[in-house]
Order: structure tokens, then C-alpha cells, then sequence
């Protein structure tokens, strides 16, 4: 132990407004359950480098100044609160004598910022032991020796576990998402190579027509008419009905009958292809009544191909414009392009999360989006909110097993703030699921490290965590859950503006 006959060091000031030091009294201290255990010259050592001081009702330190003192409650009460965004929220309230706070990381030294965690304030005249850092630090280090090896290795094995824990996180959403978007964009790249190597049979079948038709009996006429009907019928393409599959079926059997009758042969080889154009029985009598009879079989094959071939080209645009989709929703889900910290569209990010976790809702959850589009745009670190989403939806998915209604909603809410009566605008991002819901009896756990009810090697705990320290440590925001079977819903709020924008 410490000589207590040291010099102690001079008191530092505290932030209180009306502070009044004394000396301590070792009995007193012995009273509090922190240093009950103590021997008489560690008493002794504490009152010379330490003091008794009287505050309040006012405040004792604030969040973010320098942490010089670390403070035990010997009487009184107090509050402690947080500041996120523009406001100063509550996280403790009591009077029970011997908690402490302040300056009780000091043990570190310059391994963590050396600044108060929260501000504190007496709501009541209150008196507390009032220990310099550097003398709490020395204290650490010279009579807890291996305490302070131990507690040095719990807190800084901690932050590296977490660090690589939440690296592994992201990792493991990054290898999700990138399945699921080489799925999404396999499907329309195989559809477009299979309709470009029927597209390319088509042409060479329309050049061997083509070759017919100019040797063939042929007039002016006639060619005139082919192109109008050719004409035509790309129209009807782009406007074909949708139809049921009992209605394409009946369809098919009607045409297939038609060109049969008109002694055409393989019409249930052609029919498909009229039906999906949505060229009718009407419209192949106006073709009969339009042409010759004897030129009839090849001008219904050369329409054939003429609709074939507009049909593939539409699938290869349609192939092509989904594969533009799914790019553009990953460049704008990554945010690879843009400024960390800009004025964001939240739909726009909540649009391409949707569409980068097409392949893990799956087809059984329904994707319910109920957006208010009057919504303005917010200030904030774009490509972290989208992995905010990416967690709670991907949550939601897992909650409901695969089955479900998945439920995305903006609103907007107001923070009328007693100060100067401040108003300060917040966009509300809701994420629904229909699951079981959160268990009470884990409800508080849910935002903790490590946490996670998944089965081991499925889940980090660290999602929600993630999630957490984005929304309220970066956007100055709040993430909060409400859950019974069949409803949970995890809210996150937003401020509209940052807190120097915002008007009186």
C-alpha cells in the first residue's frame, strides 16, 4: 500500500456551480459499500488525496470535458443523462449511497479517451467523495495489482473481440448479400442467353423466308399487305392481355384448331406463340380475308417468326433491364459512389435492401411497403443505415421462419423540447414482422453484445449491437422494439436535420 503521508495533490475543480470542499472523514467512508473493506491507512490515504465536497441542486460534470474526478454518492441524489441529437436523455436516476461514477477508467491511461461517458447533476443538495484520476489510477495499480492485469484484460480483450466479432459480422451480411444478388442476377442473365440463341435461330429462319417470299408469286399488293399485317402484330405484342394459365390453355386448343381447319400444319407449335401475342381467332380471319389462300400457310409462319422474334427481344430487354436494376440497387445499397455523410432519400435505401435481400425473404414473405413519400431527405452515413436494415430485416425473416408479411414503414414524428421550445423534426423507419416476437423475459437483452437467441455458428449477437451504435452513437438517433406474438415491430428514429441546423 500507498504511504498515506504522500502529498496529496490539489484538488481539481469540479464543473458544479456551487461546490463547497471539506476534508473526509475515513468513518464516513467506511459506510460506503466501495470501500468498506479498506484498512485504516487506505482510509487514511483516501481523505489525504481526496475530499468531501457539498453540490447542489446543480450540475457535477458534463459528457465529453475532460474526466479529472471520480465521484462516490455519500448523500443526496442524482441524475445521470446522455446526449443524443439535440436532447438530454435520462439513463439513471437514484440516491442510494456509494455508486460512483466519472473517472473510474482511469486505470487505462491513454488506451480510451479519458473524457465523462455522461453528464451528472445533484437534483438535491447531495455530498460525494470526490478522488482525482490520477490518484484513482495509482490507487489501481499500486494495491489491486493483479485486479487491474485482470480487469486491463477483460476490458481491451472485450474491444477487440468486438471489433473482430462485428468485422466477422459484416462479413458474413457482405457473403449473404452476395449470394443472394449472384442469384438474383444469374436468373436474367440466363434467360437473356437463352433468348439470344433463339433470337439468333429466329433471324436465320426469317432470312430463309425472306429469300422465299422474293422468289415466290408474290405481288406489290400482297408484299404490302405481309408488312401491315407484320406491322400489326408487333402492336399486339406490346399490348397482349395478361391471361390466367386455364385461359392460355383454351386459348391454345382454339388457335391450334384454327390452323389446323385452315390446313396449316404443326399449329400446336405456332399456337403458343400467337396466344402469348395476344393474336386472337378475330385477328387470323382478318389475315385469311387479307391474303391469298394459296400464300396463306407462309404468310401465317412468316408472322410467326415476325412474332417470335418481337417477343425475344422483349425478354432480352426485360433480362437486361432487371440485371441494370439489381446493379443500380447494389451501387446505391454500398454507396460506393458517394459521400459518407450526405442528404439521403431513405426510401431509395430501404428500395435497394429490399432488392439485395430479394433472395433471402424469399417468395413465401409478403413485402408490405407503406411509405410516406412526403418524407424529406435526412443527413446521414448512408451505407451504415443500410446495414441497419440489413440486420433488422434480415432478423425479421429469420423470426418468421420463411413465412410471413414483412412490413416497411416511414412516418414522421416531433420532439417538443422544453428548452426554448426547440422543435426538432425525426423521420421514424419501422421494420414489422409477423414472428413469434420477443420473449419479455429477454426484451432488455436484445441490444447487448454478444447476445443472440440463434442456434451456435448461426448468429454473432452482434447484429442488433451493430445496429444500435449506428443509429444512436452516429445519427444521434433511438432504436426501440415493441413485440407481441404475431406483431414485433423495431423502430428506429432519425433526426431530420443535424442538431447545429436546427431553428428555434
Amino acid at each position: 500500500m500507498t504511504d498515506p503521508a504522500q502529498s496529496a495533490t490539489a484538488p481539481p475543480t469540479t464543473s458544479a456551480t456551487s461546490a463547497t470542499s471539506t476534508a473526509c472523514s475515513p468513518d464516513e467512508l467506511r459506510t460506503l459499500f466501495l470501500f468498506e473493506k479498506l484498512t485504516e491507512d487506505q482510509l487514511a490515504w483516501l481523505c489525504a488525496q481526496g475530499r468531501a465536497e457539498s453540490i447542489g441542486p446543480g450540475q457535477v460534470f458534463t459528457e465529453g470535458e475532460p474526466a479529472t474526478c471520480f465521484y462516490v454518492l455519500i448523500e443526496g441524489a442524482l441524475v445521470m443523462s446522455r446526449r443524443i441529437g439535440a436532447d438530454d436523455v435520462e439513463i439513471n436516476r437514484t440516491s442510494q449511497r456509494g455508486v460512483y461514477t466519472g473517472a473510474f477508467q482511469a486505470y487505462l491511461g491513454d488506451r480510451v479517451p479519458q473524457v465523462y461517458s455522461a453528464s451528472l447533476r445533484a437534483s438535491e443538495p447531495s455530498r460525494f467523495f470526490v478522488l482525482p484520476a490520477d490518484a484513482l489510477a495509482r490507487l489501481m495499480h499500486e494495491w489491486f495489482p493483479m485486479a487491474v492485469h485482470m480487469l486491463e484484460g477483460l476490458f481491451l480483450g472485450m474491444r477487440t473481440t468486438q471489433q473482430a466479432v462485428g468485422q466477422r459480422e459484416r462479413l458474413l451480411a457482405l457473403g449473404s448479400l452476395s449470394a443472394g444478388l449472384t442469384h438474383e442476377l444469374n436468373n436474367p442473365a440466363a434467360a437473356a442467353v437463352r433468348a439470344t440463341s433463339a433470337l439468333r435461330e429466329r433471324v436465320a429462319g426469317m432470312r430463309h423466308k425472306l429469300g422465299l417470299i422474293a422468289s415466290g408469286p408474290y405481288d406489290r399488293a400482297t408484299l404490302e399487305t405481309l408488312i401491315r399485317l407484320q406491322e400489326e402484330a408487333v402492336e399486339r405484342v406490346a399490348k397482349a392481355p395478361v391471361l390466367t394459365p386455364l385461359e392460355v390453355g383454351d386459348r391454345e386448343d382454339a388457335v391450334t384448331d384454327w390452323l389446323d381447319e385452315h390446313g396449316i400444319a404443326g399449329g400446336w407449335d405456332l399456337a403458343p406463340t400467337f396466344v402469348q401475342a395476344g393474336l386472337d381467332l378475330a385477328w387470323l380471319d382478318q389475315v385469311t380475308a387479307s391474303v391469298p389462300g394459296a400464300i396463306l400457310e407462309g404468310a401465317v409462319r412468316w408472322l410467326n417468326y415476325t412474332v417470335e422474334t418481337e417477343l425475344l427481344v422483349n425478354e432480352i430487354e426485360d433480362s437486361t433491364t432487371r440485371i441494370s436494376t439489381l446493379v443500380t440497387a447494389a451501387k446505391q445499397y454500398s454507396q460506393l459512389d458517394r459521400a459518407p455523410y450526405q442528404r439521403v432519400d431513405v426510401h431509395e435505401l430501404l428500395d435497394s435492401t429490399l432488392v439485395m435481400l430479394a433472395g433471402t425473404i424469399g417468395e413465401r414473405i409478403t413485402v408490405v411497403r407503406d411509405y410516406d413519400r412526403t418524407l424529406p431527405k435526412i443527413p446521414a452515413y448512408a451505407a451504415e443505415l443500410n446495414q441497419v436494415w440489413t440486420n433488422l430485416i434480415d432478423n425479421a425473416v429469420a423470426a418468421m421462419d420463411g413465412a410471413g408479411t414483412l412490413t416497411v414503414r416511414t412516418t414522421s414524428s416531433q420532439d417538443h423540447l422544453a428548452v426554448d421550445h426547440l422543435v426538432i423534426d425525426h423521420l421514424v423507419v419501422e421494420i414489422a414482422d409477423t414472428g413469434a416476437g420477443v420473449a419479455p423475459e429477454i426484451r432488455d437483452r436484445i441490444f447487448e453484445p454478444f447476445f443472440t437467441t440463434k442456434p451456435v455458428g448461426e448468429g454473432t449477437g452482434l447484429g442488433l449491437d451493430i445496429s444500435w451504435r449506428i443509429v444512436v452513437t452516429k445519427h444521434h438517433g433511438d432504436l426501440s422494439v415493441e413485440s407481441v406474438p404475431g406483431d414485433t415491430r423495431f423502430r428506429v428514429r432519425l433526426p431530420a436535420q443535424p442538431a447545429d441546423e436546427a431553428t428555434v
